[in-house]
């Protein structure tokens, strides 16, 4: 072959990375399973070659040998010493998806499994789908609310501990918590910073599950609900802080802009405003996360979808915000709009 010839072929447009996209469900599958089967927990404990892995899982091992390698190829696990078979978890699954750390975020990464059939009638969905402004959560009762919560917590409380990281709330005395499910951010920022008070306002089902996880984290005294819609209605004040968190693509523009304006008219002035969520960037093409969370809506069966960092800027600015700025709060996942009502 040629140089000529050999540079022709390197451009060469081809199916593998169509292919790829085409197939990707079978790495969601893969890695539901190894979670089902507790493939990293056991290797965790020694569990550690296929032998001893067939053996704790119970599973045949041409089984293990098919979900080892698979989880090899997809970095999930790596040879700890190849030559005596010896295996061990890559660093992200030792941290997250391994039961009965305290990081253990498996409920949360299969969180959407119930819904994967419908993602392969999406078809069906956008020609025949009846949407309603809340979609899933037209129908939430207490007892879904709480099943809800169990697998979005742990990842929220993180996303919470970050938040009061990267946010000074020194000196604000009362946070507003939009849609604040299981309370992550008021009850994290409370316990961070003195004298802060906050309301988890959520609808009514939801905060029967959010007192449980006040009453938990021992903070009844500085953490309230309040069950009402936060789409419509005015919000409670005075407050000094309003947090809407992981809820942003739930909604259209409409409802969005209408939840920044009211939030704006209840903080007291010189507040300000946290809008945090799967933001896309302004040419729509990143993150992809981002995009998947507002067709996730369509599987729900709301009226909501993606929205991008002009868009939100744009919410702010337009409610009366000044300052209003995006800037990156969980690369590739979430971002974080901040604007402050004048003084």
């Amino acid at each position: 072959m040629t140089a000529s010839e050999a540079k022709e072929q390197q451009g060469r447009i081809d199916t593998t990375r169509l292919q790829d996209i085409a197939r990707a469900y079978t790495q969601t599958a893969v890695l539901y399973s190894a979670i089902d089967v507790e493939l990293f927990s056991h290797i965790d404990k020694g569990a550690d070659t296929e032998v001893a892995l067939s053996d704790a899982t119970g599973l045949r091992p041409v089984d293990i040998d098919r979900l080892v390698t698979c989880c090899l190829s997809m970095d999930l696990l790596r040879w700890a010493d190849q030559s005596s078979g010896r295996l061990e978890n890559a660093p992200d699954v030792d941290r997250y998806l391994v039961k009965g750390k305290k990081t253990y975020a498996g409920p949360w990464m299969t969180f959407t499994r119930n819904s994967v059939p419908d993602w392969f009638r999406m078809t069906e969905l956008m020609r025949e789908g009846k949407p309603t402004l809340l979609g899933m959560y037209e129908d939430i009762t207490p007892e879904s609310a709480r099943k809800y919560h169990e697998s979005t917590s742990s990842i929220g409380f993180g996303a919470a501990r970050r938040f009061v990281r990267s946010v000074d709330l020194s000196g604000r005395r009362h946070l507003l918590d939009l849609g604040g499910g299981s309370g992550a951010y008021s009850i994290t920022a409370v316990k961070t910073f003195d004298g802060l008070e906050a309301t988890v306002l959520d609808l009514p089902p939801v905060v029967e599950a959010t007192k449980d996880y006040i009453a938990q984290h021992d903070v009844v005294d500085k953490v309230t609900t309040h069950g009402a819609d936060f789409t419509q209605g005015e919000f409670p004040s005075p407050c000094d802080v309003v947090v809407m968190a992981s809820n942003l693509p739930i909604y259209d523009a409409e409802v969005i802009a209408s939840v920044v304006a009211r939030a704006f008219r209840a903080l007291e002035p010189g507040g300000e405003m946290h809008l945090i969520g799967e933001i896309l960037d302004d040419d729509r093409r990143a993150p992809v996360d981002a995009a998947m969370w507002g067709m996730n809506e369509l599987i729900c069966g709301s009226l909501g979808r993606a929205h991008s960092r002009a868009e939100c800027k744009g919410y702010f600015e337009a409610a009366g915000f000044v300052d209003a700025e995006v800037s990156e709060f969980i690369p590739g996942t979430l971002a974080r709009c901040f604007g402050r009502k004048p003084a």
